[in-house]
């Protein structure tokens, strides 16, 4: 057995209020434990956050010469942690570190013992950390176990239609040259196999891409490096402003896509937009869609098929500064890929919109 699933992502963020009320007002998020000096983390406060099977923790600094500030001015707002649920901790922790992982903390009681029994802490890509703990037995479910929570009881379900299923993936930008190794690294240290890999060229710019992922699927990353032998792009622009490789977007899993992005649109969520010519195509694509066009043209959701099926996918703007971040939310029907093809339309609808407005 390997990590399972994706325990809690935990954000640092210059902009607490910013922060909190991104996830709050507008995804729809509900708060439901705060930790900070008052509960004895005297160099940090956190907010946990959950929306049905997503759980996130926006963290901010207390003090200029903490962990958390120095986090920050070397990446911005930034995912510091994604947190693997592991069933034996201890094993799992010997692995990675014998994989290379470099022992951040090892195997320890939680510092409240009422919320888990043991955690450790490892190295992931970058300056990314993987906190292990094992399952929670509390019913606030598992947070970080390194400082006291203040639990609210009476947390619900979010006040939104668009409950998240899960965190279907993570997209993380890594250095040239290193793909590669980071692929190998987690297969080794967390039994995260190679699943695909694309390569993916958009005009002169061009990407490398390999996804690995546990046997239950309940942890996927997609791993981008960008070609040097052609003109930077994205990925280059992402790498310099986080300052090195990082997690570039969390992918939430929903079931109505048109309905979510319709209502979290109202509520103040910005998504990416599409240029018309990318629908006036879409049949040659995704054919059976045909009648949904209308639907997908008005919520720029894209769309993109498999062998196993379809998918569709929408982009948030980054709300942070560097536009170091941002989210997607993406449906599921069948589809096993992660719409690589979208790139390709995309960059040709802007080609033939451009073209259209030079003749």
């Amino acid at each position: 057995m390997s990590p399972t699933t994706i325990a809690y992502s935990e954000l640092y963020t210059a902009r607490e209020d910013a922060a909190t009320s991104y996830f709050t007002d507008r995804f729809g998020f509900r708060l439901i434990a705060t930790a900070g000096p008052e509960t004895g983390t005297a160099d940090r406060r956190s907010w946990a956050l959950r929306n049905g099977a997503v759980t996130l923790v926006v963290t901010v600094p207390v003090g200029d010469d903490g962990e958390v500030s120095r986090y920050l001015d070397a990446h911005g707002d930034s995912f510091a942690d994604l947190a693997f649920v592991c069933e034996d901790l201890e094993r799992d922790y010997a692995r990675a570190t014998g994989a290379g992982a470099t022992a951040l903390r090892a195997p320890t009681d939680t510092v409240d013992p009422a919320r888990q029994d043991r955690f450790a802490v490892v190295s992931g890509f970058g300056d990314l950390r993987h906190t292990l703990v094992q399952p929670s037995r509390s019913p606030a479910g598992t947070l970080p176990p390194d400082r006291r929570w203040n639990i609210d009881d009476t947390f619900q379900d979010p006040a939104t239609a668009t409950v998240l299923g899960g965190v279907d993936h993570i997209a993380a930008c890594l250095p040239v040259d290193t793909l590669k190794r980071t692929v190998d690294f987690y297969d080794q240290a967390f039994d995260l196999r190679y699943f695909s890999e694309e390569y993916i060229l958009v005009g002169d710019q061009a990407m490398d891409s390999k996804v690995v992922r546990n046997e239950s699927g309940g942890i996927t990353f997609t791993l981008i490096e960008p070609d040097p032998t052609r003109n930077p792009g994205q990925i280059d622009q992402f790498l310099a402003a986080h300052a090195g490789a990082g997690v570039q977007h969390l992918a939430f899993l929903v079931e109505d896509i048109i309905g979510s992005v319709r209502e979290l649109g109202d509520r103040g969520v910005e998504f990416l937009n599409t240029p018309a010519t990318y629908y006036d195509v879409i049949r040659e694509r995704v054919g059976d869609l045909a009648e949904h066009i209308a639907d997908l043209r008005e919520t720029n959701v894209l769309v993109d098929r498999d062998e196993w099926g379809h998918l569709l996918q929408i982009f948030t703007r980054s709300p942070y500064e560097r536009g170091t971040v941002f989210y997607e939310l993406i449906q599921r029907n069948g589809a096993q890929g992660f719409g690589s093809s979208n790139i390709k339309a995309l960059y040709e609808a802007v080609e033939r919109t451009r073209e259209t407005a030079n003749r």
